[in-house]
């Protein structure tokens, strides 16, 4: 899917889109004169004809190329506003060839592109390839991969940022509910059971009048809300296939119960806390699939069993887990970690643990700052994850900070070590100036920046006033600072404030010392105000 070709069959250079074709009038031998006062009717005939073809095929090698990859556009700066003309609901992945999440989402997103083609639909998918299109990347403020926007009537100012799910169904469904009406009818029994066939989630809205108030409670509700399909009935048909005997709303879904019925008021606010509440299952599995659907959605409190599916008692396990949600729906999403899967070691060292120290629990908020709990008991059973749930809710649990223990020689070379427990005697000094680079082993963005910071404490070794420092992230967490993307920079002046600094300048020896000559006001910013980076590679998502 992300593959570019080297040679393009329609004559245009893949890298500056200039025809290679000869054009028409070059392959007249002789020169040819339009603007002749005097010819005979064939002659003229002949010269409206050239003049014809000239303006023909100047559009033509005006027109850059829309190539297709697996029934994705191919996109770049040169054709991307003809591609909106042409296609005026239009789906754009910004992508990188490297990006891990880009090629767990290629073959998904291909699939929703041969749906919707296969359809006949005038909705496109298209990508565009951020590293090679940075000036469009840029213009679209793409701050990492991918970033997915969708363009609705062919406008470019606007586009609308998706939000749904990462596989096929969840992008079509998206699409059709952002290009169609909020609320599909429903007038017999064939259309509502392939509405509930045809995807995990589909709300009916059963209603014998449209008009009543509980029916426009009803659509406001499906307006907000993109990912699931909406659909109204007035059919007793299908009134009595779902046996259904009074206005409701009822939730249709592949897993758990199976379907969830309304019981409220009927309001717009009533109905999106139990569409929210019941859209996903009591356990989901933590997946490049359901990621988006993890973090992207209401609740912000997420409790975490990481536990190996090889695990002879993993079933046991699950069903206590199960069974402990039931009682913090639509308050904490219960999540389930593989432990074994490879692509889940970062999360197990985000929370400090490593394989053999599963199965754990743990539980973390995604508000405005993260905030990770650990249980006191390594029970896993539904009373006790039951009465952990209980005490965050009631707000009587104590945010679990990690921290290694303090190396020995954490002093003896130009860059400090500072570990969780001595960064705040360190960091905030009040004599000293400290400079600190939060970073993750793993991260080739600080790898790369590693010599510039040891050439960094070098220069400064000797200084009586100002300390190079770095930290590893993943293994150590201060209160006072939350770092969400590596490497993370923040400069501490000396004084009783605590004032906390970031840094957004140049990654370069001269850039780090005119920062630190100038008190942190050359390259700095207040702690917070900077944006992410598409430099930076992000901890947690």
């Amino acid at each position: 899917m992300r593959m570019r070709t080297t040679a393009d069959p329609s004559g245009f250079c893949v890298r500056c889109h200039v025809s290679k074709r000869r054009p028409f009038l070059q392959l007249s031998r002789r020169p040819l004169c339009l603007q002749v006062p005097s010819l005979c009717v064939e002659e003229r005939s002949t010269t409206i004809m050239l003049k014809f073809l000239l303006v023909c095929t100047l559009a033509v090698a005006s027109r850059a190329e829309i190539t297709e990859e697996e029934d994705v556009l191919v996109l770049k700066k040169s054709n991307f506003d003809e591609a909106l003309k042409a296609h005026p609901n239009l789906l754009v992945e910004f992508y990188a060839p490297w990006c891990g999440h880009c090629k767990a989402l290629a073959p998904e997103y291909a699939k929703a592109a041969g749906m919707l083609k296969s359809e006949g639909s005038e909705i496109r998918l298209g990508k565009v390839d951020a590293t090679e299109e940075t000036e469009l990347a840029q213009e679209y403020g793409v701050r990492g991969y991918p970033t997915i926007k969708f363009f609705k009537g062919g406008e470019k100012g606007s586009p609308k940022e998706y939000s749904a799910g990462r596989q096929a169904d969840d992008i079509v469904s998206w699409l059709k509910k952002r290009t169609g009406p909020a609320v599909a009818t429903l007038a017999e029994v064939t259309k509502a059971e392939s509405l509930i066939a045809d995807n995990e989630v589909a709300v009916i809205g059963f209603f014998k009048d449209a008009s009543s108030p509980g029916a426009q409670a009803y659509e406001k509700a499906a307006e907000a809300i993109d990912d699931i399909p909406f659909a109204m009935t007035s059919d007793d048909a299908v009134y009595s296939k779902f046996e259904v005997s009074k206005d409701s709303v009822v939730l249709f879904k592949k897993f758990d119960e199976g379907r969830n019925t309304f019981d409220g008021e009927l309001t717009k606010e009533n109905l999106l806390a139990f569409v929210k509440a019941n859209q996903l299952p009591l356990v989901i599995e933590f997946t490049e699939q359901t990621a988006p659907k993890i973090f992207g959605g209401d609740i912000k409190s997420h409790i975490l069993l990481f536990l190996p599916k090889a695990a002879s008692d993993f079933q046991d396990k699950m069903d206590q887990f199960k069974k402990a949600a039931e009682g913090f729906k639509g308050r904490i999403l219960f999540i389930f970690i593989d432990s074994d899967v490879d692509d889940n070691q970062r999360i197990l060292e985000f929370f400090g643990l490593k394989k053999e120290e599963c199965p754990a629990i743990r539980l973390i908020t995604l508000e405005d700052e993260m905030t990770k709990y650990k249980p006191e008991s390594d029970d896993i059973t539904a009373e006790s994850i039951t009465e952990f749930c209980t005490k965050f809710t009631e707000g009587k649990l104590k945010p679990h900070l990690m921290s290694q223990d303090i190396p020995e020689d954490w002093d003896k070379t130009p860059v400090k070590v500072l570990v969780g427990k001595n960064f705040e005697e360190i960091a905030f000094d009040p004599t000293k100036n400290v400079f600190v680079e939060f970073y993750a082993p793993w991260c080739g963005h600080c790898k790369q920046l590693a010599p510039i910071w040891e050439k960094l404490g070098e220069k400064y070794k000797d200084s009586a006033d100002t300390i190079v420092a770095k930290m590893d992230s993943t293994a150590n967490e201060i209160e006072a600072v939350k770092v969400h993307s590596f490497p993370t920079l923040k400069f501490f002046p000396a004084g009783e404030d605590r004032k906390v600094i970031d840094y957004n300048g140049e990654r370069t020896l001269e850039g780090f010392t005119k920062f630190l000559e100038s008190g942190g006001k050359e390259g700095g910013a207040p702690a917070g105000d900077d944006d992410d980076d598409l430099d930076a590679e992000v901890r947690f998502s």
